[in-house]
């Protein structure tokens, strides 16, 4: 699979994975609004999430990908999945023992997690009995990351892709069944995030068996190569989980805030996940896999050129998501998520943190392209003690911002320290003198940024001339007014693109359609 077809593929799963996300969040806001279940549930789901990022999408899969290419370039298919299998039996004996110890101190864990619910009684008990439920679902992603990774060292990037779309699946219809037969919301949706775990991993083993590469169950060994995994794991934890590692310290402070602060965050960061996740995933997903090979094989052109692309994806698509973050954030939230316990001052809330958050955007989508080269080069140290740095601006602005800004100090924050990782990992390849652009990237970055300016002077007018039918609170109303603003801007963005020569539609569909030669994928 080409990397333009590869980005199309991964892109446009993510896409319907978080559509169907946004519906899962406007039941969610529905039937729990931002009150103390919701803070609960949150928290709940925010805690697996968590170590997930650090220890199995984060860390792991950082380290692994570059390994198994390494292991399959070297000697052959059969010796990189008894490399997996390996991994998996570690995985297993690390996870599972370390999942029953946590689930043991779980109320410690939630006082550390969140130390404002301490002072109410319910919603800490009811925490801890939520995170009890969903803890589990840990040691289920895990496994499924690590067959993802698998697949898409294959070139295999759809089945992963999809898994995502079936934990919406179930919780939209756990909620649904909850409110129709009077389930408790709360321990539905908490029953649910763990089921899709389930569901997801049977998925993704399914896909691995049709692909021929089922990872074997085997007693866990240490290996050279299993030795060299773990080396990396330690260090990538902090750096590939980073953003994790601020939502978490986000957490323990909005928990000290009134009711509804950890919801309206978590809302906010549901809606900026729509382009990190359709953007960010799509290049993660796809550019560390391919760096890995050419880096093995010693060539830098391909690598430069891959890098050069995925910028330019990055920033020709997230700079204008940014933008119309910022400029349509109220009648974004009130369309998506202001019905049933969901009120107008929790639109307020959330749409101001959703414009602190969208600032990072960009950062956050630049760090996956950079993180890539140092992983590609199995080099996982030099972007924790990067993400260190980061996470101490993270935890200084927060402070500094808290007590004037409430949660929108906290989202602000998060953002400015995406951006100081971002500009040290830039910095640090700058020092190693790697050529991060090619000439193609150089003369478009101009033109792209012009055209998202003349976007966002389109969409201010848009919403200005649809602003009546924000305030006559309908709902059919306000999607029309929402589709009407995001179609006409991304069609007028489309064309300025196409009259500067920012990017070329022909060429881009021609490298989506394109499928490279047996043992080649330098495509577009």
């Amino acid at each position: 699979m080409s990397f333009a077809r590869a980005l199309a593929t991964v892109s446009s799963l993510t896409i319907i994975s978080r559509v169907s996300g946004f519906v899962r969040d406007t039941l969610t806001a529905m039937f729990l609004g931002a009150g103390p279940i919701a803070d609960a549930a949150f928290v709940a789901q925010r805690l697996p999430n968590l170590f997930r990022s650090l220890f199995a999408e984060g860390a792991f899969s950082s380290a692994f990908v570059p390994l198994y290419a390494t292991e399959q370039q070297k000697h052959g298919l059969k010796a990189a999945q008894r490399f997996a299998g390996h991994a998996l039996a570690l995985l297993l004996a690390i996870l599972v023992p370390f999942s029953i110890l946590i689930m043991m101190f779980m109320p410690w864990v939630i006082r550390v997690l969140a130390p404002g619910f301490d002072q109410d009684s319910d919603k800490f008990t009811i925490t801890v009995k939520f995170a009890l439920i969903t803890f589990p679902y840990l040691a289920l992603i895990s496994v499924t990351a690590l067959q993802g990774g698998v697949l898409n060292a294959q070139g295999r990037f759809a089945a992963a892709a999809a898994a995502p779309i079936s934990l919406n699946v179930v919780v939209v219809a756990a909620l649904l069944l909850a409110h129709f037969l009077g389930w408790h919301p709360g321990y539905t949706l908490s029953w649910a995030f763990l089921l899709s775990g389930v569901v997801q991993l049977s998925w993704l083993a399914i896909s691995c068996r049709r692909a021929g590469v089922a990872i074997p169950l085997t007693r866990p060994k240490i290996t050279e190569a299993g030795r060299r995994l773990f080396r990396r794991i330690g260090p990538g934890a902090v750096g590939a989980g980073a953003a994790q590692i601020n939502m978490l310290l986000s957490t323990i402070l909005a928990s000290t805030l009134p009711t509804g602060a950890v919801a309206c965050l978590s809302y906010a960061d549901r809606l900026q996940q729509l382009p990190l996740g359709i953007i960010g995933i799509a290049v993660s997903t796809t550019l560390l896999p391919l760096l890995a090979r050419h880096v093995e094989a010693g060539a830098e052109d391909h690598v430069r050129h891959y890098t050069s692309r995925a910028l330019e994806f990055c920033l020709m698509l997230g700079l204008p998501a940014a933008m119309g973050f910022v400029m349509m954030a109220t009648p974004i939230v009130q369309t998506l998520f202001e019905h049933g316990a969901f009120g107008p001052e929790n639109t307020l809330e959330t749409a101001q943190a959703l414009a602190a958050y969208a600032f990072g955007i960009p950062a956050f989508l630049l760090i996956k392209v950079f993180s890539a080269g140092f992983f590609a080069r199995h080099d996982t140290a030099t972007p924790v003690k990067l993400a260190l740095v980061a996470m101490l601006a993270n935890v200084g602005g927060a402070l500094l911002m808290l007590h004037p800004l409430a949660h929108i100090g906290i989202a602000l924050a998060n953002s400015v320290a995406v951006w100081v990782n971002a500009g040290l990992l830039f910095l640090y390849l700058r020092r190693k003198k790697e050529r991060l652009a090619d000439d193609k990237l150089r003369r478009r970055m101009p033109r792209i940024l012009l055209c998202v300016l003349g976007m966002s002077l389109v969409t201010l007018a848009l919403v200005d001339m649809t602003q009546g039918w924000f305030t006559a609170r309908n709902v059919w109303h306000e999607i029309g007014g929402l589709l009407v603003v995001i179609g006409v801007s991304g069609v007028a963005y489309g064309l300025m693109l196409e009259t500067t020569g920012a990017m070329k539609w022909s060429e881009m569909l021609k490298n989506v359609r394109r499928k490279p030669r047996r043992g080649m994928d330098l495509t577009g």
